[in-house]
């Protein structure tokens, strides 16, 4: 059951990364990869995040677990502030606070055993030494499918979906509160995406596991999120509850994402179909207004001077003029 106190609170975030340029290295703008989100994910739940390529996603999330620094907001995970923490201080928060890559080759310390791999964070944190530690990783092994005589292998030996399994495993070491889902199947081929799809299921409800699960395809996240957000140029345009946000969309950017999924009367899903317009702007120079104005079907002169604000309706929208439900 989902609990009232947010697990995590992110307040009015951004994240800019500086455009930089001349022998000085003057900085001349910032790519607004997050600008000004605010949303909570409650324990329990799986928080879908979807969007486009190049829309911030990553960029959030990497910023949630503090791989990338904030530009403003605040980030308060368990009612504490962790947004401006120095490194050495975030090692506890990350004993509670784990993200899973979207490339697990990458990853993973090549030159190292999956054993030393999944034992590092046990011995790193002094939780546990020896024959104990071998125990858990066993352990490990175990719950994410994997053989115990795999332990003894390089990363090189295995293939994508196992080495996804080894990602997930060492995310899970600490039984995290939360776990943030970096496109960790969009790598991998489709039958092994489903596996991984269930495994975290299944790890989620084992271990009482709360997830931001990020992804461009619309069918993972429709198969695992309680909840979903859609993202476009660094913002928040929607975000509700999954079943009633894939059959009543409020955005027309979100409709245009669903367009994508496969329905199985092909004639409805074409009597709804919007045609998107234009080319994805730049995040280093959005647009006034709404940021989706410029490819719209149905923006007006208001869409274009007036940046609409996301509601406080359980099914939110940011759009002047949305959809109806």
């Amino acid at each position: 059951m989902i609990a009232d106190s947010p697990l995590l609170q992110v307040e009015q975030l951004k994240t800019y990364y500086p455009i930089k340029k001349g022998v000085f290295s003057r900085t001349v703008g910032h790519v607004k990869a997050v600008d000004d989100i605010t949303l909570s994910i409650h324990k329990g739940e799986t928080l879908g995040l979807v969007g486009e390529s190049g829309c911030g996603k990553s960029s959030f999330g990497r910023s949630i677990v503090r791989l990338e620094n904030p530009f403003e907001g605040r980030i308060l995970f368990e009612n504490e502030d962790i947004t401006y923490r120095k490194q050495k201080e975030l090692r506890e928060v990350r004993t509670r606070l784990q993200i899973i890559f979207q490339d697990p080759y990458a990853s993973l310390n090549p030159r190292q055993r999956v054993a030393d791999i999944l034992a590092e964070p046990y011995i790193a944190h002094n939780l546990a030494t020896g024959s104990q530690v071998q125990a858990r990783v066993n352990r490990l092994l175990d719950m994410v499918g994997l053989p115990q005589a795999y332990k003894n292998r390089y990363p090189h030996e295995f293939s994508g979906g196992q080495r996804q399994r080894i990602g997930i495993a060492r995310a899970i070491s600490f039984e995290p509160k939360l776990i943030v889902c970096d496109e960790p199947v969009s790598a991998l081929d489709v039958s092994i995406q489903a596996q991984i799809l269930n495994l975290l299921s299944d790890l989620q409800q084992e271990l009482n596991l709360t997830y931001l699960f990020i992804a461009h395809g619309i069918g993972a996240v429709k198969y695992i999120s309680t909840r979903v957000a859609v993202m476009y140029l660094g913002k928040i345009v929607e975000i509700g509850d999954k079943d009633e946000l894939f059959r009543s969309p409020r955005h027309p950017y979100t409709q245009i994402l669903l367009q994508a999924y496969p329905k199985p009367d092909p004639t409805l899903r074409a009597d709804k179909r919007i045609v998107i317009q234009g080319d994805v702007p730049s995040p280093a120079n959005p647009p006034s207004g709404c940021r989706f104005h410029t490819r719209c079907p149905y923006a007006q002169e208001l869409c274009r001077v007036e940046e609409p604000v996301l509601d406080e309706q359980p099914h939110a929208v940011a759009c002047h003029f949305p959809l109806a439900q």
